[in-house]
């Protein structure tokens, strides 16, 4: 399939056939996922492949014993880790270190690695700490401030990071059940879950959230709920 036929093929199933479907073609599809666009190139993201028929049980019953998830032959659950954001990165500096010494020009490489190592050594660290908020609300008086003399992002409030963090890796969802739909398998983005219950299963960390629950298999003739709906494009589109 091209594209638009992969996006047109995807559509989001309640109820999958009980077959199997193949775990390699499914991690590959993850893999692909790792490639989405992220805030920075800070990957905060991981997925947990569920192939387990105990542990799908329970998922099933986290998410509230959907049909989505009740007859998923798999599951993939994305989780932010916000948490890891200093390891992410000190990983970041070593890469376009690499990267500096390997394209830039000689005389411009020592002002590239002292920007780098400002961005992902300071700024990124200022920015992405967490303190019940009030690191937020330094981060919010200090844009406000500059703000007045330039241009400047004003979400930097502690919740505004978990934003970012949850939108990155909502865009890696999202190229994983396309690259689904191009291996003709189905999924469902869950968001109707116990969060709680969810990391109890996967044994997740306290820093770790829960992004989505999404199931993976290949649809009933009823799978899907009806015809796809969407506003109509003149309604939304605004061309500037």
């Amino acid at each position: 399939m091209n594209l638009e036929e992969i996006i047109n093929y995807r559509r989001s199933v309640r109820h999958y056939k009980d077959q199997p479907i193949d775990t390699d073609k499914v991690k590959h599809c993850i893999e692909l996922a790792t490639l989405a666009p992220n805030s920075s190139n800070m990957q905060l993201w991981e997925y947990y492949h569920i192939t387990n028929r105990e542990m799908l049980k329970k998922l099933a019953i986290a998410c509230l014993n959907q049909q989505s998830a009740t007859t998923a032959q798999q599951m993939v659950v994305f989780v932010t880790r916000q948490d890891l954001y200093r390891k992410r990165a000190k990983e970041m500096i070593e890469l376009e270190t690499q990267n500096v010494f390997k394209n830039s020009p000689i005389a411009k490489q020592e002002k590239r690695l002292k920007s780098w190592k400002m961005y992902y050594g300071r700024i990124i660290p200022f920015l992405y700490f967490r303190f019940f908020g009030i690191f937020g609300i330094i981060r919010k008086i200090i844009v406000n401030i500059v703000g007045v003399f330039r241009p400047i992002v004003y979400q930097v409030s502690e919740n505004d990071m978990r934003v970012v963090v949850h939108k990155s890796c909502a865009l890696s969802a999202q190229t994983f059940m396309l690259a689904m739909a191009n291996e003709k398998y189905d999924t469902c983005p869950m968001e109707g879950f116990d969060s709680r219950k969810v990391k109890s299963i996967l044994k997740l960390p306290y820093g770790a959230e829960i992004n989505m629950v999404i199931s993976c298999g290949i649809r009933e003739e009823n799978g899907v709920w009806g015809d796809r709906m969407r506003i109509p494009f003149e309604e939304i589109y605004r061309r500037i």
